[in-house]
């Protein structure tokens, strides 16, 4: 048998990690893509993450080059599993103590979308979009997401086809809705033994019979949340048929003040009353919550109305279990406005899959490095008063205090040693031919290894 060709090293960490994953890969083009994929994904952003910008090629005038072309061979044709790739990720996520799942988090239901031109493309269509909050022509991905509030990370992926782009519409066997698809999701994370504390889903999914039907019917734990005039079931016509009826029944004493927490240290106070209607109700099998920053108003963008199965917990742990649900949002604000995840200019659905599972690599190798680093400290997480970090050495990490390392500031110590790493390296090459100099060949060694550089040092 042919010895396998080794493949040009990925700088720093990068290599560590991504060395992790050549045995899914068959030859030794699809692992030098695979890194050089990752390199784009984490590099700094200056345009949009397309296939020339991963590349480092010139947009258009360079789309043809051999460079360009690999990636978009490898993303397009090459014979990889991006489903074996995402389990493998979560492996090595599960593999550190910092960043494995535990029963103290939840898993989080949600969906994202985002404008894509014409219908040539997979699963695009006239559909609702979050990202620009209307109606309009995108994509929309259904996603599944692990946190404890110390670190998020996706778990899987699965796109949305609008009724529309079937013969039959809704009707095709084929059809999924967004509940019946993040269904799927829950039992890809049973398979893969995510253990957490309780599902977690806003009001889309929460208002969706089938999806609470199938919860309990599955006893898997859940804090969901719902609109307010949301109801389901029979009542007397005198009685309260919805979380706005139940509310507006309350006395003022059934509300309790709840002190919450949040991670930069700051308090405020919120108030949360017990609602008994319909089948809801303290002693029955789901209790109902309203959540509140102003019981007398009810602001809409701070009310919470939300039920929960979880035998034998607080007010206040169901109010922080669901109020994790918004790292789902960050996560998705960090890996579209600096991994693209929505930059891709594929049009197949295995390479849309695939873009996507590896913006997802490149987004937990952040944690993961992080987790070897030691910036990060293992479960549970500390409910401490944020102090200011003591002062280090300069470097990426060093003043990271562990309990409180977000992930912006992960990708930023990547960036201190990846960018300068990738910048000097194609200047030098643009430049001349011949060997750099002994003090640039020094430095490129340097952050080749991971050695950090301070980038935001005055001039």
């Amino acid at each position: 048998m042919t010895a396998r060709q080794s493949c040009p090293p990925a700088p720093g960490p990068l290599e560590a990690f991504a060395v992790q994953f050549d045995s899914l890969f068959g030859s030794l083009g699809q692992r030098r893509s695979f890194r050089g994929y990752l390199m784009g994904l984490l590099a700094p952003r200056d345009r949009n993450k397309t296939l020339t910008a991963l590349a480092g090629a010139e947009p258009v005038v360079q789309a043809q080059s051999p460079e360009v072309q690999r990636l978009q061979y490898f993303l397009s044709e090459a014979d990889w599993s991006a489903e074996a790739l995402n389990a493998r990720r979560l492996a090595l996520l599960q593999g550190e103590a910092a960043t494995a799942a535990h029963r103290g988090g939840v898993l989080v239901l949600d969906d994202t979308g985002d404008r894509k031109d014409g219908t040539a493309t997979a699963h695009v269509g006239r559909q609702y979009l979050g990202s620009v909050g209307k109606i309009d022509n995108g994509i929309v991905a259904v996603t599944s997401l692990w946190t404890d509030g110390r670190v998020h990370y996706p778990l899987h992926v699965a796109p949305y086809t609008p009724a529309s782009r079937f013969a039959a519409g809704a009707k095709d066997p084929r059809f999924c809705t967004k509940p019946q698809i993040a269904i799927d999701l829950i039992e890809q994370a049973r398979a893969a033994n995510i253990p957490f504390r309780a599902v977690v889903a806003d009001c889309f999914y929460g208002d969706n019979p089938e999806l609470e039907g199938r919860l309990t019917q599955g006893k898997i734990p859940f804090v969901l949340a719902h609109r307010g005039s949301w109801s389901q079931g029979w009542a007397r016509a005198e009685e309260a048929h919805s979380f706005a009826e139940a509310v507006r029944d309350l006395r003022p004493a059934a509300w309790q003040r709840i002190k919450r927490r949040f991670q930069d240290g700051h308090r405020e106070t919120w108030w949360a009353a017990e609602l008994a209607f319909l089948h809801f109700g303290p002693r029955k099998a789901v209790r109902a919550l309203c959540v509140t920053t102003d019981r007398r108003r009810l602001p809409a963008q701070t009310t919470w109305y939300l039920t929960s199965n979880l035998k034998g917990s607080s007010r206040e742990e169901i109010i922080q279990l669901y109020a994790w649900r918004n790292w789902t949002e960050q996560g998705y604000k960090d890996v579209k406005d600096e991994l693209g995840w929505a930059d891709f200019q594929v049009r197949s659905d295995t390479a849309i899959r695939r873009h996507w599972a590896l913006v997802c690599a490149a987004f937990s190798f952040c944690w993961w490095q992080a987790a070897r680093e030691g910036w990060l400290a293992g479960p549970p997480p500390v409910r401490t008063e944020a102090k200011p970090a003591p002062a280090g050495r300069t470097g990426a990490g060093k003043n990271i205090r562990p309990h409180f390392l977000s992930w912006p500031k992960a990708l930023r110590a990547v960036r201190a040693w990846l960018a300068p790493f990738l910048w000097l390296t194609r200047c030098w090459t643009a430049w001349a031919q011949a060997p750099p100099p002994h003090e640039l060949a020094t430095l490129l060694e340097a952050v080749a290894s991971g050695a950090p550089i301070n980038l935001y040092l005055p001039t």
